[in-house]
């Protein structure tokens, strides 16, 4: 089944919920690796989508890897292993379609413990070479993303390991919490760079949604009781693994079969369980991307200096195709888009994390 391009919401602009905590925003700003990333103003592609801003957030060099799951994991480590006794090496154990992986891997290592990361079909040999590299034990599984965090979850415990996964089920909410406290931070930064250029908050924000854990961090920030209203946000996600659309029309959340897609980070069935409920009265529409149109986006970026890896381009696709083509009148009505408004682009992940193919050389199954 094909899942639906555009699924728009109509929610209640009356809701809100409580803005994020700015322990986690605090905590990235002791670490020795902590910069903001860079906010790249995009004046050819406002011009293409008749705004009057784009902003690129590139999140391809943060607390020195290659994707901003580094902010969630670092937080959740440190979260999770605060109260406990240091001198006491721990397993963390995480699944993984790449970033979050090594991220997890890396701050493990760092604060001396072992890490075991569990891979699903799909994920680039040089994305789980990293992983290896950071001195992580790697599972591989047959299955879906669903699947190795099953996986995953059980290996935690049958070896006693902490399980630091970046979506949430029933009785599984904690660690999850502080992985999206973490994303916090992103949110925080393009706020005080727009300000810092004379611009107010964004009109429109764009977020490569996997589980949907970076997509909860948006609505928190935007929805929060601290935030000015007017920002609409929309989640992308790859045709081939998009559930957040099903799951708005379904009014609950839906698990969809996944297939293969170049976007691996985003190749998620079901959304977190923490998140719904920030998607479900927050949300504005969820977009749905072809591979082609992901991977033209994430060219197009670099060419004008932003390198984004294939899930990285995929706001650029979804911009397109929510603000350009056939239709387009309809849904920049629904989301309050007009020649002079401001668009961010959330840039989750550098070429280096996930590298793009060759021109002509994507794999039968890709295309």
């Amino acid at each position: 089944m094909t899942a639906p391009a555009w699924v728009p919401q109509t929610r209640d602009r009356r809701w809100s919920c409580a803005s994020p905590s700015q322990e986690a925003i605090t905590f990235h700003r002791t670490l020795d690796s902590y910069a903001p990333t860079p906010l790249v103003e995009l004046p050819d592609l406002a011009r293409e989508l008749g705004v009057g801003h784009v902003f690129a957030k590139d999140e391809s060099f943060r607390l020195g890897l290659p994707a901003f799951k580094a902010l969630g994991a670092s937080w959740a480590i440190h979260r999770a292993l605060r109260d406990r006794r240091r001198d006491e090496p721990l397993t963390i154990v995480t699944a993984t379609d790449g970033n979050h992986g090594r991220a997890v891997a890396r701050f493990a290592r760092l604060l001396g413990h072992r890490a075991a990361i569990v891979v699903p079909p799909g994920v680039h040999p040089s994305a789980v070479q990293a992983i290896v590299d950071e001195g992580a034990d790697v599972t591989a599984i047959d299955g879906s993303y669903d699947d190795a965090v099953a996986a995953a979850a059980q290996l935690a415990d049958d070896i006693g390991g902490v399980l630091v996964q970046d979506t949430a089920w029933q009785g599984y909410e904690e660690i999850p919490g502080w992985i999206v406290e973490g994303y916090a931070t992103l949110f925080e930064e393009a706020d005080e760079q727009l300000s810092a250029a004379g611009l107010t908050h964004p009109d429109l924000v764009l977020v490569p949604a996997g589980v949907g854990s970076l997509l909860q961090a948006a609505l928190a920030h935007y929805r929060g009781d601290r935030a000015p209203a007017g920002t609409a946000v929309v989640s992308v996600e790859p045709d081939a693994a998009a559930c957040m659309g099903p799951s708005l029309d379904a009014g609950e959340p839906v698990t969809v079969p996944t297939g293969i897609t170049v976007m691996s980070g985003l190749n998620c069935g079901t959304p977190s369980s923490l998140a719904w409920p920030y998607i479900r009265d927050g949300l504005d529409a969820a977009l749905a991307i072809t591979d082609d149109a992901g991977l033209r986006a994430a060219r197009d970026l670099a060419a004008l200096g932003v390198e984004a890896g294939p899930c990285g381009g995929a706001g650029l696709a979804a911009a397109r195709q929510a603000l350009t083509g056939d239709g387009a009148d309809e849904r920049r009505s629904h989301l309050g888009i007009d020649e002079s408004s401001i668009v961010l682009l959330v840039i989750t992940e550098g070429s280096d994390a996930n590298p793009l193919p060759e021109v002509g050389n994507v794999p039968a199954e890709l295309s």
